[in-house]
């Protein structure tokens, strides 16, 4: 008989009971606060000058009777309104700004006018195709749509205690109810990019109204049954589809290939694999659905041992924005959306949730601290769709497949779900740190913090102090009235070596380390202090020999963060450097670079050019190698200098 995964009953604490206090962590905090919320909010209302605009709230206020117009931008554009809500909504949470809650208040004002008597929102649908609402969810996110607007209405009744967005998105949630499941004269279909199956159970969970649970269910369910929906519906509107060959990109691309129960391998595109494989563990945890949960097991671990970047990204093909195959993970060519980093970390959390085991948080930390932040420019104001693991620019000017390459950040994008996706996930930062239950915490992330619980109707208040992972200490005070008995547990990342754990100066020895965390149960008191060692070294990292563009390559990490070279330290070319495979790496931080960051050095070496002269081949050569110093930086730091080269895995001589 095995384990029952649902013995926890764990969750994340509110975002208002946590305060970051990292000098790391807290600048991106204070970055979206102070510059993105803003920036996005002027980029949203058409007001920042930049070759791309948004024209998404005017869509709203077209939608609204407020102003004429056609709709613009794609047929998903609302759900970037959605998630800057959604976004502002956690920093109102924690910061509250009347300004601020001004705007979004004038937002949801347009967004109840744009709605339908009978609980429809879209604008799209309702400008531009107003008679064929529901008739092609394969192509037009009309529930993911919803699903976003879902979260940023229960986002909003968390910060604020106001419950007009709420009301109008449990009313588009009940039209979503009265049209769709398995009733007669319901559709049995779903919508071609899953989000509404999460966002669902976000609104049961702040309503205890179970038929949105029962709706998520259902969506999670019907996926990938036989008769195929998405081929009835193509039917019924003639085969037309909105985008031009949309049909070659198959069901796999869908997640539709198979009901989700019997999928054991993370294909197809691979933003709505983590979206759906999260509502997947949603719907899992609230219904103690054990087959559920296994199934996202496997699929997790599919991800995570075949499938992910040393930089926690995923998805490897710019076709279909896609999973590939196991162990294809090119560099240059690389997909690896940010908003596939993001929606793992909402995936990985919520099976920690369900289970903890430190895979799941090794794997946040991962998309954290490279691809998610790295996604981001250091002003707030540019942005990576695509994440690369290495960069020539004339590659990504003058090749066809290079195209969805970047070498530099963007100020926006006509499909923009990644910049405003950033924010609402380094907005909520506080809500991964921990875990807790009655009787339990969880400590998941080694971030500067203050965090109040309510354990066993006692009051605790957990102050985390780190500068992890760039050194080694991480220490914790409790603050309790009274002694309160409960059991913390430690997350020791599977790239500690060794550990060491005191309590009150007093080392800690015989303790209980079980699916990577350390469980530590005893009366508590105010002023405890709790100090644990978690080396993390420079180290070398290696591919799978099965991963055929790394062999002979070795990256330099430090914990999660993986670091790279660039043109701007060690010239052009970089694919003729090399890293000596007995080099010491020398770590230091260079608090003139970039605003202040660690760099590694290691020796080197770089190939011998000139030999060939003007001639592209030769025989009987034999190459020459220039000893130099090679220069790492975070990989989360690179693309601030200018456009130029970029590489993670470098030579090893």
């Amino acid at each position: 008989m095995t384990e029952n995964p649902f013995t926890n009953s764990l969750k994340s604490p509110e975002i208002k009971d946590v305060t970051i206090k990292d000098h790391f962590w807290g600048k991106y905090v204070d970055l979206i606060r102070d510059v993105v919320v803003p920036y996005q909010w002027g980029i949203l209302n058409d007001l920042v000058d930049i070759p791309v605009k948004s024209h998404a709230i005017k869509n709203f206020k077209i939608a609204a009777g407020l102003e004429d117009g056609e709709f613009e931008g794609f047929v998903f554009q609302d759900s970037d309104v959605a998630k800057w809500l959604e976004a502002t909504s956690y920093i109102l949470e924690k910061y509250p700004n009347p300004d601020l809650e001004k705007k979004v208040d004038e937002v949801i004002d347009i967004i109840e006018k744009a709605q339908w008597k009978d609980g429809y929102l879209n604008t799209y649908f309702t400008i531009k195709e107003k008679g064929k609402r529901w008739t092609n969810l394969e192509e037009c996110h009309e529930l993911y749509t919803a699903g976003h607007m879902i979260e940023a209405g229960v986002a909003h009744f968390k910060a604020t205690g106001k419950t007009k967005l709420l009301d109008i998105v449990c009313k588009l949630a009940d039209h979503i109810y009265s049209v769709f499941g398995e009733e007669e004269g319901k559709i049995r279909g779903y919508d071609g990019h899953p989000e509404i199956e999460l966002a669902l159970v976000k609104l049961y969970e702040v309503t205890n109204n179970s038929k949105y649970l029962e709706l998520a269910k259902f969506f999670i369910d019907e996926r990938g049954q036989e008769p195929y929906y998405f081929d009835i519906e193509w039917e019924k509107r003639g085969k037309k589809e909105h985008w031009q060959g949309f049909k070659k990109l198959g069901r796999e691309y869908l997640q539709a290939h198979k009901p989700v129960r019997e999928q054991r391998e993370a294909v197809g595109h691979a933003v709505r694999a983590v979206y759906l494989y999260s509502g997947m563990a949603d719907v899992a945890y609230y219904t103690k659905d054990k087959e559920l949960y296994e199934v996202c097991e496997v699929l997790f671990d599919d991800i995570r041992n075949r499938k992910m970047y040393i930089t926690g990204a995923i998805g490897s093909s710019a076709h279909g924005e896609a999973f590939t195959f196991e162990y294809d993970l090119p560099n240059a060519a690389a997909y690896a959306e940010t908003c596939a980093s993001v929606g793992l970390v909402f995936f990985a959390h919520r099976m920690n949730r369900i289970k903890p085991h430190r895979k799941y948080y090794d794997v946040v930390e991962r998309a954290l601290y490279n691809t998610i932040i790295g996604a981001m420019s250091q002003d707030g104001k540019k942005y990576f769709y695509v994440n690369p693991l290495e960069v020539f620019p004339k590659e990504c000017e003058k090749r066809f497949d290079r195209h969805h390459v970047k070498p530099e950040r963007q100020p926006w994008f006509g499909c923009a779900c990644c910049p405003p996706n950033v924010a609402r996930l380094l907005a909520s930062i506080g809500k991964y740190i921990y875990l807790y239950n009655n009787n339990e915490i969880y400590v998941n992330l080694y971030i500067g913090s203050e965090a109040e619980f309510s354990i066993n109707n006692q009051k605790v208040k957990i102050v985390q102090n780190s500068s992890y992972p760039f050194n080694d200490e991480v220490n914790f005070k409790i603050i309790a009235d009274g002694e309160v008995y409960f059991t913390l547990n430690l997350r020791i990342p599977s790239w500690c070596d060794k550990f060491e754990i005191k309590i009150n100066g007093e080392l800690l020895t015989g303790f209980n380390l079980k699916d990577g965390y350390v469980s530590i149960t005893r009366g508590w008191k105010s002023n405890d202090r709790i100090e644990i060692i978690l080396p993390t070294q420079l180290k070398r990292a290696y591919s799978n020999p099965l991963v055929r563009e790394n062999i002979g390559k070795v990256a330099i990490v430090k914990g999660p963060v993986a670091f790279c070279i660039e043109e701007a330290d060690n010239g052009d070319n970089l694919h003729l450097v090399s890293v000596d495979r007995n080099s010491s790496l020398e770590l230091q931080f260079d608090e003139k670079l970039l605003n202040g960051i660690y760099v590694v050095y290691a020796h080197g070496y770089k190939i011998w050019r000139d030999d060939f002269e003007d001639q592209l081949y030769k025989t009987d050569f034999e190459t020459r190698y220039q000893p130099t110093k090679v220069k790492f930086i975070p990989y989360f730091a690179w693309g601030n200098r200018g456009k130029g080269e970029m590489r993670v895995w470098v030579y090893e001589k």
